[in-house]
C-alpha cells in the first residue's frame, strides 16, 4: 500500500471520530515520541504500551475528539501529516490542537510517530497519561 494513501485513510477515519483507526494501523513494535523538554517528553513503546498507557488514558479525557489532516507529504517510508484536532475535554475545555506528525511506515504498518504540537495547550487542559493510566 502507498504510504501516503495509508495515512490519508487513517485521517479520513479520524476526521469522522474513529480514533481507533490509528491504533489499528500500528505495528506491534510501534513507538510514539514526544520530543523536547516538557512534561510529556519521551517515548512510549511497543504498541501495547502506547495503547494502554498513552492512548486510552488520553482519549478518556475527551467528550469528543476528531482530527483532520490538512497536509500529507510522503517521502519513502516517512510521511508528514499536518493536522488539526477539534475536541472538548470532559472538564469542558476546548482542545483545538495543531499537530505536525512524522510517521515512519514499514510493510504497510506504522512503525513510529514523532508528534509536535502546542505543548502549552496540552499542559493547560490535559492530565498527563501517567497520572490517569491506573484508573483506565
Amino acid at each position: 500500500m502507498d504510504n501516503e494513501k495509508l495515512l490519508r485513510g487513517i485521517f479520513d477515519q479520524m476526521a469522522l471520530g474513529n480514533v481507533r483507526a490509528l491504533g489499528d494501523a500500528m505495528a506491534e513494535d510501534f513507538r510514539w515520541v514526544f520530543p523536547g523538554d516538557w512534561s510529556w517528553s519521551g517515548s512510549w513503546e511497543p504498541k501495547s504500551v502506547v495503547v494502554r498507557e498513552l492512548l486510552r488514558p488520553l482519549m478518556a479525557q475527551f467528550e469528543h475528539y476528531r482530527s483532520e489532516a490538512e497536509l500529507i507529504i510522503a517521502d519513502g517510508d516517512r510521511v508528514v501529516v499536518q493536522a488539526k484536532a477539534h475536541a472538548t475535554t470532559k472538564k469542558g475545555h476546548s482542545y483545538n490542537q495543531t499537530y505536525c506528525f512524522i510517521f515512519t511506515v514499514e510493510n504497510g504498518l506504522l512503525k513510529e510517530l514523532i508528534e509536535h504540537c502546542d505543548t502549552a495547550l496540552v499542559e493547560r487542559v490535559l492530565d498527563h497519561p501517567a497520572s490517569t493510566a491506573s484508573i483506565i
